[in-house]
């Protein structure tokens, strides 16, 4: 069963948590924390929110109490991750996942944060947010465009309906046709890690949303090519490509496909709607794309629609 969870009003606690990498620096939390409270609402930094492990913010252990601590703490409203990077897959068993259910609440965050928010669908059905994170896009000066359509998707219990790129920009169809289910996806390199675990959920009925970042070519045809033969493709309704931000071959001196012929291979033959062009992803100026809700997208009519409201 899907959970959507309360919408945030002014004055609210909002947690703030590091599940993957650290920042290159501490002042992007504080700024991020800063941008948090001038809107009126309320940070509160994960007891381990500083700690640093190599590559990591903190051991598994640290970063997955912080969450399940921010999950258990019922005057938090929502948690949305500092940055994303690195980890987030390793803490996956560590969560309580009981507990999580039984609070439910909004959750942001997108890239490397993508297994956390499929692992948490998967487990409990929580609706969570690939959105702008307090530690990139808020603690450098968020974009209005991103800004105005993430704090829609938080804050209001009204259904969005049609959701449009910036500047109106149209989809395109790879594929036409319509079809309807849940949004479910992210950064494709952890989709792909996910596979084959108790912590990627079903595709069958849902729409397939993807985006990557800095991939050689080749790498991103072996990610599709998992998708494929692990019938994530078969099992969608309908695929939505976002953002592909620098995938492309290095080395142009030999024999290479592009991305948008690599997408040609495995999308083109799909008996189902397929459209390019979302703006989501490693970009500045972007959708927030909630995790789990019900949605439609309608390759003839260029256009993603959300059936159902973000929050309650």
């Amino acid at each position: 069963m899907t959970i959507i969870p309360s919408a945030l009003k002014k004055g609210d606690r909002i947690g703030i948590v590091t599940p993957a990498s650290p920042p290159s620096s501490l002042e992007k939390i504080y700024k991020g924390a800063e941008y948090l409270e001038r809107l009126g609402y309320r940070p509160v930094l994960g007891k381990n929110v500083q700690k640093v492990y190599g590559y990591l913010a903190g051991t598994d252990q640290e970063r997955a109490d912080d969450i399940n601590a921010m999950f258990a703490d019922k005057d938090i409203k929502a948690i949305i991750a500092v940055r994303g990077g690195y980890g987030t897959p390793r803490i996956l068993p560590l969560l309580n996942y009981s507990v999580i259910r039984k609070n439910p609440k909004i959750l942001v965050g997108y890239s490397d944060l993508t297994a956390l928010q499929l692992a948490i669908y998967r487990k409990t059905g929580l609706v969570s947010f690939s959105g702008p994170m307090a530690g990139v896009e808020m603690f450098k000066g968020i974009d209005p465009f991103t800004e105005e359509h993430f704090w829609s998707c938080l804050t209001s219990r009204k259904k969005l309906g049609p959701v449009r790129n910036p500047d109106d920009r149209p989809l395109t169809p790879m594929v036409t046709g319509k079809a309807s289910g849940r949004l479910l996806g992210g950064n494709l390199s952890l989709i792909v890690a996910l596979a084959g675990t108790p912590y990627l959920p079903s595709f069958k009925k849902s729409l397939l949303f993807i985006e990557e970042i800095e991939e050689e070519s080749y790498r991103f045809d072996r990610m599709m090519n998992h998708l494929r033969i692990a019938n994530i493709l078969r099992d969608a309704s309908g695929v939505i490509m976002g953002e592909l931000t620098d995938v492309k071959a290095s080395d142009t001196s030999k024999p290479f496909l592009t991305a948008e012929q690599v997408m040609q291979d495995y999308l083109a033959g799909l008996k189902k709607p397929v459209v390019t062009g979302l703006v989501y992803g490693h970009v500045p100026r972007k959708l927030t794309i909630p995790i789990g809700i019900t949605a439609t997208v309608d390759a003839g009519k260029r256009l993603l629609r959300f059936d159902q409201a973000c929050v309650r």
